[in-house]
């Protein structure tokens, strides 16, 4: 039985003094009513209320009863209210785990730009490369980079990121130029340990894809150590223009092979569901799509 259902045609009776007043007050038949309160007698195991041709008198159990029921009705009125206006009006803790780098160089200032048009939404940050389980840990939304694997959460397409190669100044000048992506092979190159492609670099170029083989004297799972070890003049580094757009602007690094890069990899909202979407994850989600297509 529905006992929230039940317990409000209870209040509805005694607030009325009688079947027939709870039945219009609820626009339901008196038979429903009895028959309502009857099973709610059952399933408490207890007497409500006594009953006559005339007049109905609640029991003390009774009594009792409609006291705590009042309560509990208005605390799950309070409860859907606040959940109402929650849903509408963006407000409380909003988690977000984001991959490192990417957060520091693209979404730092678009975030704090967030809760200053959002001051009641409060962002819990959680910087890192790992994939996340966003329902076991308790994340609201997850900035993702590359292929999503199959799952029931939902994806919002943000943007896209490529990869492009740079070296030093001073290193290019020691070890020379590469023009092709096969040069690369005679070359220190620093690799990224977290992409999925081992000990290989795949270009996209004027004559299709390219896949090469890469060694060197540094391998990491933070792409802004491969950039500034590659600043320092360590070796080539292949990261995104995200990561290494600073160091290219203050001739710290030099991009090679121009005509090359990464096929784009796409940056996606991911969240656990679009039923019921709270208002904290759709004002976040479309504040960084705005944010990110300018």
């Amino acid at each position: 039985m529905d006992l929230i259902a039940s317990m409000k045609m209870y209040a509805a009776v005694v607030d009325g003094g009688s079947f027939a007043a709870a039945a219009d007050r609820l626009d339901v038949s008196r038979a429903m009513v009895s028959k309502q309160i009857q099973k709610l007698e059952e399933h408490l195991g207890t007497r409500l209320m006594n009953r006559t041709t005339r007049r109905l008198s609640i029991t003390e159990t009774g009594r009792a009863f409609y006291e705590r029921s009042v309560q509990i009705l208005a605390d799950v009125e309070e409860a859907e209210q606040i959940a109402g206006q929650m849903t509408r009006s963006p407000q409380g803790v909003l988690r977000v785990t984001i991959p490192l780098s990417y957060g520091q160089h693209r979404l730092a200032v678009i975030i704090g730009a967030y809760t200053q048009a959002y001051p009641s939404v409060q962002l819990d940050i959680a910087l890192s490369d790992r994939k996340v389980d966003l329902v076991e840990e308790g994340f609201d939304v997850a900035i993702r980079i590359g292929a999503l694997p199959q799952s029931d959460l939902i994806a919002r397409k943000l943007g896209g990121v490529r990869s492009i190669a740079c070296a030093s100044p001073a290193y290019l000048a020691r070890h020379g130029t590469p023009a092709t992506p096969y040069e690369l092979s005679g070359h220190a190159c620093l690799g990224y340990s977290l992409t999925g492609g081992g000990a290989d670099w795949r270009f996209e170029g004027p004559d299709g894809p390219v896949i090469v083989p890469i060694s060197g004297p540094i391998k990491a799972d933070n792409g802004d150590i491969i950039a500034l070890a590659a600043a320092g003049g360590a070796g080539i580094a292949f990261q995104p223009e995200f990561i290494v757009e600073a160091e290219l602007a203050a001739g710290r690094l030099l991009r090679v092979l121009p005509g090359w890069h990464s096929a784009e990899l796409g940056v996606y909202a991911v969240y656990p569901s679009r039923k019921h979407l709270s208002a904290k994850v759709r004002t976040f989600v479309d504040f960084l799509a705005a944010a990110l297509a300018r």
